[in-house]
C-alpha cells in the first residue's frame, strides 16, 4: 500500500512541476520554476519530517512521493550547466548558490516550525 501512496503523491508532484514550468517564466535566463519548486518542495518536505504526528502512510504520499515529485535536481544540474554553455557562467554560479542556500534555509525552516 506504501508503494501506492508514493506514486499517487509523486504523479501530483510531477504535474505540479509541470504547470510551474509552465506559468512561471524564466527571469534573465534564471530558470525560476525550477528554483521555486525546488525551495517549496525543501520547505514542505521540512515541515513534514518535523510533524511528529504524522502517519507513515501520509508521510510516503506527501514526502517521499509528492516532494519527490516536485523537486528535481537533474533538472536543477541541467539548467546550471546549460548557462555555462550560454556563457553566462556568473548566473549559473549565482543559480547554483541561490537554489542551495535557500533550499537548506527553507528545509530547516519547515523543520523548525513543525518539531
Amino acid at each position: 500500500m506504501t508503494v501506492l501512496f508514493v506514486a499517487l503523491g509523486g504523479g501530483a508532484g510531477a504535474v505540479v512541476r509541470y504547470l510551474a514550468g509552465r506559468y512561471i517564466r524564466s527571469y534573465r535566463s534564471v530558470p525560476l520554476a525550477t528554483l521555486a519548486v525546488n525551495v517549496f518542495g525543501c520547505a514542505l518536505l521540512g515541515a513534514l519530517s518535523g510533524a511528529a504526528a504524522l502517519s507513515p502512510d501520509l508521510f510516503a504520499l506527501l514526502g517521499s512521493g509528492f516532494c519527490g515529485g516536485l523537486t528535481t535536481y537533474s533538472t536543477f544540474a541541467v539548467e546550471a550547466v546549460g548557462l555555462t554553455r550560454i556563457r553566462r557562467p556568473l548566473t549559473g554560479i549565482g543559480y547554483v548558490v541561490v537554489s542551495v542556500v535557500a533550499g537548506l534555509a527553507a528545509a530547516w525552516g519547515g523543520y523548525t516550525l513543525t518539531a
